[in-house]
């Protein structure tokens, strides 16, 4: 019906792609459809459902906010871009735009909402409105996923649990111990722990465990430390107050972290440290590094591209890239690989 409607109404222009050179802020880094015609014949080719976002162009700050930051994430773009055809409504415009939006009954000069459906337009999942937080995408794409029985890649599963985590709130601890390296590696296995960072405290090795408190304790992350001898003593404000239960560590007053140079000894001394990464992704690919296994099933399709790229490509200019936000690492390395 809509399809007949479009046509009708000569809105579609059947020969062509309308993805713009430069999209508005409102809209992210995707290679977005401006034509639901040609998006379904897309759809229905590839075997694959719709990303339909509507979207107000030019938008308020959080049209402005989920464009620049959750419709820029590098590895969200990536998923979008792999496994739906992307197409974006604008929910301020008139002729084609508005016909898309009266079908579905999205409200005009709204905030974004996402609906993923069929090539028939049918919903393939529940639409996502009210909620514009990266991690809030995410377990929508791992839905639709699952719901058109895709196996959810490592390295999506990984952005959706360290997405969720800072949603939710982390929390730190400082766990001093005799090699903060070892420290590193061992905590890193840990359901619940998002990112370790080895450094010093007065002179002392010490850990810095970013866990989501919600999935793993203060005391389980000291118990887990004390049996593989990584918790010799935990950094904290007041050490005369203590809130851990049961447990026997040494309390020492928590002074300035310094992050050790050689950030995560074993991804640091690796090709993969060029490798633009989560937070996540670089916690758990130490942690296979140092045990001699390949960590190449945690990295996306795009991760993978960059790093035989690396191999082939001489790295005596390149900037190591650990620790640095995932946006700007992305770039760095295009940028990095674009001059080699």
């Amino acid at each position: 019906m809509l399809k007949c409607l479009l046509i009708i109404l000569g809105l579609i222009p059947l020969s062509q792609q309308q993805v713009p050179d430069k999209n508005p802020m409102e809209l992210g880094t995707v290679h977005w459809n401006r034509n639901l015609e040609e998006a379904q014949n897309k759809a229905v080719q590839n075997k694959k459902p719709i990303f339909i976002l509507f979207q107000e162009i030019p938008g308020c700050s959080t049209c402005k906010y989920y464009g620049s930051e959750v419709l820029s994430h590098p590895l969200i773009v990536e998923a979008i871009e792999s496994y739906f055809i992307p197409l974006a409504i604008h929910n301020n415009k008139s002729g084609k735009d508005q016909i898309a939006l009266d079908y579905f009954k999205e409200p005009s000069w709204n905030n974004p909402v996402v609906r993923i459906v069929h090539p028939d337009l049918s919903p393939l999942v529940d639409r996502l409105s009210g909620n514009y937080t990266a991690f809030g995408l995410v377990a929508k794409i791992t839905a639709a996923l699952l719901k058109s029985g895709h196996k959810i890649p490592d390295y999506l599963n990984l952005l959706e649990e360290e997405l969720m985590a800072k949603a939710l709130g982390t929390e730190k601890a400082f766990l001093g111990m005799f090699c903060f390296w070892s420290g590193e590696k061992n905590y890193a296995q840990l359901d619940g722990v998002i990112g370790t960072r080895a450094g010093f405290i007065n002179g002392a090795e010490v850990v810095e465990v970013k866990y989501n408190p919600n999935k793993i304790s203060l005391e389980q992350l000291i118990a887990h430390g004390k049996k593989s001898n990584n918790a010799d003593r935990i950094y904290v404000d007041n050490p005369n107050v203590s809130n851990i239960k049961n447990i026997d560590i040494k309390h020492v007053k928590l002074g300035e972290f310094k992050v050790d140079p050689e950030l995560k000894y074993y991804l640091f001394n690796s090709l993969y440290k060029y490798v633009p990464m989560s937070e996540l992704q670089a916690t758990r690919i130490n942690k296979l590094l140092s045990e001699n296994k390949n960590p190449d099933h945690l990295l996306s399709p795009n991760q993978k591209k960059i790093f035989e790229k690396i191999k082939f490509n001489s790295t005596n200019k390149m900037q190591n890239l650990i620790g640095l936000d995932i946006y700007k690492a992305f770039s760095v390395a295009e940028m990095q690989l674009r001059k080699s």
